[in-house]
């Protein structure tokens, strides 16, 4: 297994982010990746970790326009500088958002028109404004996007997994919005890549503790991508509106998006029943390919979490989920217990190395 990360993640720092009415210190930083790339280093993994190559923005595009819409991609891209063009002392803050278009599909409010209004821009374009973008922002994602990309080509020339250890986190990213720390999918970006180099159907299974609402929302229409997620129930937990059992796929996709919404406070083995139901539902789907957005904030330790997943409990995550035997790119997502999440990691990646081994291989 090669574990690719992100060498500029850095350059996305968000400083604060807003939370029950105050702004707080970003929980979202990046420390995370500092940890975890130290504990990889410090463990017996440290031979497969490998700084992910930088891609020209022009070779870049087309495959995020794969998964997200070029207009969203365009104020990305351009987001800083308009920000700063306003006032030069927004150099020194974060950009958020502070109006939002309801987006139910009436007329009450355009989202297919996009404002002159910078303010009304990156609420257009976004669902939180707990999710600062900051001048590294960009760069930092693309070299996120890239870093998924290069564990998505080790898997197709051979390599039975590979790993993408970046930041920021991209499961809640939609096709045009951002929202949840998240600026670009990678897990869907991986999906999509997979899904047409190996001209079959693929599936994604999201363990982070919040629900990858932007991955189920790319996919939602589409019987190719199977999407499985255990997450906090949305009736109390992040991202709220998105995530229940219920939401199984529409049109094409019916039946091909599953949920496993569990209450805060849910134990290792009453998670692992749900992470095996998952499973069996992926195995009978019968994908060329997995990947799996690997969050680690189900770790009982986590400040903005609710389940109780213990450092140890990682080992056997990984392990059941190599079970599958399938070729996999693992992306990594949440996890804010810094200080455990490097070891946290770490177990989750060596379980998931001990234990795959490809079908048929």
């Amino acid at each position: 297994m090669t574990i690719f990360y992100n060498p500029i993640h850095a350059l996305h720092a968000g400083k604060k982010e807003m939370y029950r009415g105050e702004l707080v210190d970003a929980h979202e930083s990046p420390a995370r990746l500092d940890h975890v790339l130290n504990a990889i280093q410090d463990s017996p993994l440290a031979a497969q970790l490998v700084a992910s190559a930088q891609r020209a923005p022009a070779a870049l595009r087309p495959l995020l326009e794969s998964v997200h819409q070029p207009r969203y991609l365009d104020f990305l891209s351009r987001a800083w500088d308009a920000w700063v063009a306003i006032d030069p002392a927004h150099a020194t803050r974060d950009a958020f958002p502070s109006v939002w278009p309801i987006r139910d599909g009436s007329q009450d409010f355009r989202v297919d028109v996009e404002p002159h209004n910078f303010a009304a821009q990156i609420g257009l374009y976004s669902f939180d404004s707990g999710t600062p973008l900051t001048s590294g922002t960009w760069p930092a994602a693309c070299a996120g996007a890239a870093c998924t990309l290069d564990a998505v080509d080790a898997v197709m020339g051979g390599q039975p997994h590979a790993t993408a250890i970046t930041r920021p986190p991209g499961h809640h990213a939609g096709a045009d919005y951002f929202g949840g720390y998240c600026f670009i999918n990678n897990a869907a970006l991986a999906a999509q890549q997979l899904r047409e180099r190996l001209d079959g159907p693929v599936a994604v299974l999201d363990v982070d503790y919040h629900h990858g609402n932007g991955t189920q929302a790319i996919f939602y229409n589409r019987a190719d991508v199977l999407t499985c997620s255990i997450h906090g129930d949305p009736m109390t937990e992040y991202p709220f509106f998105s995530g229940h059992a219920n939401e199984v796929g529409t049109g094409a996709g019916m039946g091909f998006n599953a949920n496993w919404p569990l209450p805060k406070g849910t134990s290792f083995g009453t998670w692992r029943e749900a992470l095996h139901q998952a499973l069996a539902r992926i195995q009978a789907f019968s994908p060329k390919a997995l990947v799996v957005s690997l969050g680690l904030d189900t770790f009982t330790g986590d400040p903005i979490s609710g389940f109780h997943l213990d450092t140890a409990d990682y080992v056997q995550v990984g392990q059941d989920i190599a079970s599958l035997g399938l070729p996999t790119v693992l992306v990594f997502e949440g996890g804010y217990a810094v200080a455990a999440l490097g070891h946290n990691t770490v177990n989750a990646l060596s379980g998931f190395a001990s234990k795959h081994q490809l079908v048929g291989a």
